[in-house]
C-alpha cells in the first residue's frame, strides 16, 4: 500500500528551477542538528529570478490548515487571483495547486520535501522548522 508521504516523493532529477530552490533549502540546514533549515532563515531574495513562483504557506495543527502567506507573481497569475492570506481549504484547487492540501499535509508529515507534477507544471514543497514544529513550508513551482 502507498502512503501518502511515498505519493509525493522527489524524484531522481528534478526541474532547474526547483534543484535550485532544493539547494538553496538544503544550504540552509544548521550542521547536524537539524534535517531541515528554521523558517526565519529563508529569505526569498536570496532566490532571484525565481520569487515569481515561490511561496511560504504556513502550517497549524489542530486542525491542520494551510495558509497562503507570500506567493509569487506568476503563481497569483497562473491561478487567477491573489492567493496571500487564504487558506488552502478555501480555495478552489486547479493549477498550479492540484493537490495542495494533500502534499502539504504529506510535507508536515514526513518532515521531507515532497514533489507533484502534472502535464502543465510541477511543485516542491519544502518544511521549515520554528516553534518546536513544522511552522512553515517553503514552495516553488515549475511550468513545463
Amino acid at each position: 500500500m502507498t502512503n501518502a508521504a511515498s505519493a509525493y516523493i522527489l524524484p531522481p532529477h528534478l526541474e532547474d528551477d526547483l534543484a535550485k530552490v532544493h539547494a538553496y533549502w538544503k544550504g540552509l540546514i544548521r550542521g547536524q542538528a537539524s534535517d531541515m533549515p528554521y523558517w526565519d532563515d529563508v529569505k526569498l531574495t536570496d532566490l532571484p529570478g525565481l520569487e515569481g513562483r515561490l511561496m511560504l504557506v504556513a502550517a497549524f495543527t489542530r486542525p491542520e490548515r494551510f495558509r497562503f502567506d507570500i506567493v509569487g507573481r506568476d503563481v497569483s497569475a497562473r491561478y487567477g487571483k491573489a492567493l496571500a492570506g487564504s487558506f488552502a481549504d478555501e480555495i478552489d484547487t486547479h493549477d498550479p495547486l492540484h493537490f495542495f492540501q494533500s502534499q502539504a499535509s504529506a510535507t508536515v508529515e514526513g518532515h521531507a520535501p515532497t514533489y507533484y507534477r502534472t502535464s502543465d507544471y510541477s511543485r516542491l514543497l519544502l518544511p521549515l522548522w520554528g516553534d518546536g514544529h513544522i511552522s512553515m513550508l517553503l514552495g516553488a513551482v515549475a511550468w513545463l
